[in-house]
């Protein structure tokens, strides 16, 4: 991966999934704004989103059954005091990443806690798919090194990181497809999924959605369509289409969530990364005279 340079448009030709497009280089100033959410975040999800985690600290240990990742790498069983110091300096180490200080070490520190935490969450029998993205991000952020927010140079590092969490988020809704048809086959599609929901956990929303019968199988043959046609997703180039892509992207959920009460809150905080949040520090001064960047120590502070 290239140093990084003074900023530039991003490539405007380059094929998804081709070397160019994985490696485009994207503002710096985007990821440092993104990466301050991201951090920033897990102590929402430790103590709000996923509070639950906690009370594993009290579970008896036989009836943890790790993940495979959890088995291979031989992580510690989750005791009482395993859970309540993987929890602790998680939220630690995030609020610390968040300053932008030491990105490397700081980040790594909060990808491999935040993993740790996902396992204990997900060994007892119940594994959410709206994680991966946000734990896709956690890995990538450390690999860019020094970004501020009013950084104006642009940097294949960052373009590298962009391209994976867009990526993780397309595979989110494409393999939700898939695994529809995988184990439910065209009777998902055919089926009353939606109408046992909306039955369980029905808003005042959706709960009139019932007595329209066309209605809810309709909705999930768009949904189907919608999540096999993700792909789509990979050839959004303006600043525009990014910005549509993610109201499109958060409608969906907002709506999701008024009718049956479920969000995706990590998935949702790494469909941000996809926004050109460099435009919030966007000013007027002519860009600098291109030097050759000298390699940005880790200790330094953001900008």
């Amino acid at each position: 991966m290239s140093a990084a340079a003074p900023a530039r448009p991003e490539t405007a030709r380059a094929v998804p999934l081709t070397p160019r497009w994985w490696f485009r280089p994207v503002p710096l100033a985007r990821i440092a704004v993104f990466r301050t959410i991201a951090y920033l975040f897990v102590p929402v999800d430790v103590f709000l989103t996923t509070a639950w985690v906690r009370a594993h600290a009290d579970v008896p240990t036989e009836f943890y059954q790790p993940l495979l990742v959890g088995r291979l790498l031989h992580l510690p069983t989750p005791t009482h005091t395993v859970v309540l110091v993987v929890q602790w300096a998680l939220v630690v180490a995030a609020v610390a990443a968040a300053t932008g200080r030491a990105p490397r070490l700081l980040g790594w520190a909060v990808f491999v806690l935040y993993a740790e935490w996902m396992v204990i969450a997900m060994s007892y029998g119940k594994v959410d798919h709206d994680r991966i993205a946000y734990l896709v991000a956690l890995a990538v952020l450390p690999t860019i090194g020094v970004a501020r927010w009013r950084d104006r140079r642009s940097s294949q590092a960052a373009g590298f990181a962009a391209a994976a969490i867009l990526v993780t988020v397309m595979l989110t809704y494409f393999l939700a497809a898939w695994a529809k048809m995988r184990f439910g086959g065209w009777d998902w599609a055919t089926g009353s999924t939606l109408t046992r929901a909306v039955v369980r956990r029905g808003t005042d929303l959706s709960l009139w959605t019932l007595d329209v019968a066309w209605l809810l199988p309709a909705a999930q043959w768009v949904m189907l369509v919608f999540e096999f046609a993700s792909p789509l997703m990979l050839l959004v180039r303006s600043d525009r289409a990014r910005i549509g892509l993610v109201l499109f992207l958060l409608g969906f959920h907002v709506m999701v969530y008024a009718g049956v009460g479920i969000i995706f809150l990590p998935h949702c905080i790494a469909i941000l990364s996809i926004l050109p949040w460099e435009r919030l520090r966007r000013d007027r001064t002519p860009a600098p005279v291109p030097v050759a960047a000298a390699p940005a120590r880790d200790g330094d502070p953001p900008g």
